[in-house]
């Protein structure tokens, strides 16, 4: 018997349906694991083979019969190591969320996942059905256990593996990122370890997939819960784990610990994923954004660059008859800073335009958000030409906080394709961009520190319309992510008046919510895929 197992943990961003490409890309890394590392085993993360999450294309047959089929070529093209690979398997009438082992052209082990998510951004049993039984396979240095995902965060899997004769558990992940996430997976994983007195090899997937991020991270911890490798946060990479037989053991050998990042940091580099992804597997030539001088838009600008590069992203200024000069000055100082070119294209013969146009319809009637919302939606139309004519994608800059209440114009600041800060709440927003500016100003320090103003009126702030940002996202946390009516609310302090408004605010614009752009989830309840509420809806909470 071997005294030693060699497993690589092949961290990887996988693009959804590219089965093909899916297909060459593990069969790429399990030779380099293979020729360089002299792994034994190589683990892949969840769903690899159809990249995560695949939804209803796992409810097209074909679809089905490709996966079956590049399995097939997998099989036929992969020896000299053993390869664990997610994929979906059907059998009998079923579908499988799997994994299944592979080596030298044979198939010799397969694992159903038992624990199938069904919340959040999960739906999993509108596509699988869940397997009963646990995965050992034998190695010449030990005995390995496989489970999926979930199956880590519940008790019953993880047992029942160790029971069957598991020495080491590789769980195959696609975990996507939110705030505070990476400490939930090491004190579960780690408290499996430990109850079950067995080391845990955690591979998780990367990269970005519509609304979600997966942060990778990947790690190692030993049966007494201690973490021996941790991978890098947000980008690929291929470690190695060596194990050492003693005493009918499996003991990993400690390895390159890779530091956590801070909240502020991570989160930051979530969005920039997100983005970078979103931007470039869909084949766009780069980023248009409607730079105002505010801090929404200088956050997102920030992003962006960091995201696709300068040369790839366009900012445009849009005056109109209520721009300050400052926010001009603040937003061609952000560009140059950046290196980011810049166009002015002054709305205010648009705007005037469609006044006219409206004269008549307009008759006898008091000036109001109309007038705003006419503003904003010429600005819509600019950003969408150049983004057709140009190839790029339009990036709003609308934050959480406004998204919840309804402050934005259907078809106009909220025109466009992806949103890099919609799950961010606006107290965060200014949290990001300081800590964006730690190693050198590119968000004017004026544009952190001047109230927010739409404007689009005279003298407008943004706190004429809303509570302050301070008090608004207290109150958003509790209703939005918490879903904690007004009764609880105010019994934390709240007044009770302000609470009901800003709730009723909520339940009124979900109709928008519908209607905008995906983006980027960092938060617990994010609104899309985490949060579902009817538009047309009869219930009124107790004012």
């Amino acid at each position: 018997m071997n005294r030693t197992l060699k497993i690589a943990l092949a961290q990887q961003d996988f693009l959804v349906g590219d089965l093909a490409g899916n297909r060459q890309r593990i069969l790429y890394l399990a030779h380099e694991a293979r020729d360089i590392y002299q792994a034994d085993i190589i683990v892949f993360p969840e769903l690899c083979l159809t990249g995560y999450p695949p939804e209803d294309l796992l409810l097209r047959g074909g679809f089905i019969r490709d996966c079956e089929n590049e399995i097939e070529l997998i099989q036929s093209e992969l020896h000299g190591i053993t390869a664990v690979i997610g994929c979906p398997v059907e059998q009998r009438g079923k579908l499988y969320n799997s994994a299944i082992v592979i080596r030298d052209g044979v198939q010799f082990g397969r694992y159903d996942k038992q624990n199938l998510p069904n919340y959040s951004v999960f739906d999993e049993k509108r596509y699988f059905s869940a397997g009963r039984k646990a995965c050992v396979i034998g190695t010449p240095s030990g005995r390995v256990g496989i489970t999926l995902c979930e199956d880590i965060w519940v008790n019953g899997p993880v047992e029942q593996a160790v029971e069957a004769g598991a020495q080491v558990i590789l769980n195959l992940n696609a975990s996507p990122y939110h705030m505070d996430k990476v400490e939930e997976r090491f004190v579960t994983v780690g408290r499996q370890a430990r109850v079950n007195d067995v080391p845990v090899v955690y591979v998780n997937l990367v990269g970005g997939q519509d609304e979600l991020v997966f942060d990778g991270g990947s790690f190692v911890i030993d049966a007494a819960g201690e973490t021996v490798l941790s991978a890098p946060f947000f980008t690929e990479s291929l470690e190695l784990v060596e194990f050492n037989l003693v005493d009918d053991r499996l003991v990993p050998v400690p390895s390159r610990i890779v530091p956590r990042m801070d909240r502020l940091e991570s989160i930051y580099t979530a969005i920039v994923s997100g983005v970078r992804d979103y931007v470039q597997k869909n084949g766009f030539k780069g980023a248009v954004i409607g730079l105002s001088g505010g801090i929404d838009s200088a956050l997102t600008l920030a992003i962006a660059s960091d995201a696709l590069g300068a040369e790839n992203v366009e900012a445009v200024l849009m005056p109109s008859r209520y721009t300050h000069d400052m926010s001009n000055e603040d937003a061609v100082q952000q560009c140059e800073v950046l290196g980011v070119h810049h166009q002015v294209i002054p709305i205010e013969p648009m705007f005037q335009s469609f006044l006219d146009a409206l004269q008549d319809s307009f008759s006898g009637m008091p000036v109001d958000t109309t007038e705003e919302n006419i503003q904003a939606r010429c600005r819509g139309i600019i950003l969408m030409a150049i983004s057709n004519k140009q190839g790029r994608i339009v990036l709003t800059t609308g934050n959480k906080s406004e998204m919840a209440v309804g402050y934005a114009t259907l078809y106009g600041d909220m025109a466009g394709g992806y949103a890099a800060i919609k799950d961010v709440p606006k107290m965060l927003v200014y949290a990001l961009a300081n800590w964006r500016n730690q190693d050198g100003v590119v968000i004017p320090q004026r544009v952190i520190d001047r109230p927010p103003s739409a404007e689009l009126a005279p003298d407008q702030k943004d706190e004429d319309s809303l509570p302050p940002y301070e008090l608004l996202d207290a109150i958003l946390e509790h209703y939005v992510e918490h879903d904690r009516g007004i009764d609880e609310i105010e019994a934390e302090g709240f007044d009770r008046e302000t609470v009901a408004r800003v709730i009723r605010m909520v339940d009124l614009n979900e109709y928008k919510r519908k209607q905008a752009a995906p983006g980027v989830r960092i938060t617990r309840r994010a609104f899309g895929r985490d949060r579902r509420y009817p538009i047309t809806s009869g219930y009124r909470h107790n004012a």
